[in-house]
């Protein structure tokens, strides 16, 4: 349903004594349909995709507790409170989301006033910051227990998962593509036991489970419009549990790469070593001493592993007839996993490299 065609009355009636003044589409999320509402102040009303997230009960409950345990831990620190994390605004029957007559899931936010968004990475001074700010959602739900949270998407990061997935994909061939892509199979291949690693270590007690974004990409974070500096993590429809060294490990999978995600030319195609010490510095500031020293150790595998993993998935979704990436041009999904499998051959060559640099910011 396009979301201008929406009718948002019953909905709007449900959160609102008067009719508000204003209700129309806002930002450019491709998800949720997200509106702006204006009264005497601002909201966000986002109907929720059910389509994409289908426990929009149990992923409301972990937005309500991240967002409630990092105001109360800026209450005890002394931050800003009201601009911590994203506050939910209840119904006027007290409930946390709403479910209209056609069974749609709504949720309303305040809107975070004095603040801004920026879509891409300019300058590295943008990923440093962006580091800072997700190394502090770290830092902030480090004492949450992350085995309470809900898994909104099964097996999101979960590699060993999507290699297998690769596999099957392989021995079905569906779409007749198999010949033409035998040496990225064989490129999996060869890292079927490194796909495993985290899960090992996790399995043997040595990298905790924690509260994870998932989707740690500048433009989910609230920067103030005056200073420069993050205010808050958003889009929280993928917290979960997790391991902090992914969250760490797909944003220099895209933001540390210094070619697009679909280049063709490979030769283009390499980590730069400058954005990944960058991004880790401002991570381990925004991190504070909250992260153990496995997983300070394992951050560069983190990295190698998102890169990997999103290059199963391409490659997959090309074997079975590009049926989840959107796609552009033939033969994308393709070029995409091609582009993420030499990013991760380079950073093997450059793991040593990636160790020393962590291994010193940590000590520093």
């Amino acid at each position: 349903m396009n979301r201008d065609n929406i009718q948002t009355a019953e909905v709007l009636s449900a959160y609102f004594t008067q009719t508000p003044g204003y209700c129309a589409p806002y930002g450019n999320g491709h998800i949720n349909d997200t509106f702006l509402v204006v009264t005497d102040q601002r909201f966000i009303m986002q109907r929720m995709n059910t389509s994409i997230f289908t426990r929009p009960v149990e992923l409301m409950a972990n937005i309500i507790g991240v967002t409630e345990h990092i105001r109360a831990k800026a209450r005890k620190e002394g931050g800003d409170v009201a601009r911590a994390s994203l506050v939910v605004v209840p119904t006027l029957d007290g409930k946390q989301f709403f479910v209209d007559s056609n069974n749609y899931y709504w949720r309303v936010y305040e809107f975070c006033e004095h603040t801004v968004t920026r879509e891409r990475v300019e300058n590295a001074n943008d990923f440093y910051t962006c580091g800072k700010a997700f190394g502090n959602f770290q830092q902030m739900l480090a004492d949450y227990p992350a085995e309470k949270l809900s898994e909104p998407i099964a097996n999101f990061h979960n590699t060993p998962w999507r290699y297998e997935n690769l596999m099957k994909a392989v021995e079905a061939d569906k779409v007749g593509r198999l010949a033409t892509v035998l040496p990225e199979v064989e490129f999996a291949r060869a890292r079927k036991d490194f796909c495993a690693v985290l899960e090992n270590a996790r399995a043997n007690g040595t990298l905790p489970l924690r509260v994870t974004h998932n989707d740690t990409k500048l433009n989910n974070i609230l920067f103030d419009e005056v200073t420069g500096e993050p205010v808050c993590v958003i889009d929280l429809d993928t917290v979960m549990p997790g391991y902090s060294v992914t969250d760490f490990g797909d944003s220099i999978r895209f933001g540390a790469n210094t070619a697009a995600e679909d280049e063709t030319d490979l030769s283009k195609i390499s980590l730069d070593l400058n954005l990944f010490r960058v991004y880790a510095k401002g991570f381990l500031e925004g991190c504070n001493g909250s992260l153990t020293p496995t997983e300070i150790d394992l951050l560069p595998e983190g990295a190698i592993m998102m890169t990997l993993e999103c290059g199963l998935r391409f490659l997959t979704d090309h074997l079975e007839g590009d049926v989840y990436f959107r796609i552009h041009r033939e033969n994308h999904n393709l070029d995409r996993a091609r582009n993420q499998f030499a990013l991760v051959a380079d950073m093997e060559k450059k793991l040593g490299e990636m160790k020393k640099i962590v291994r010193e910011l940590a000590n520093g």
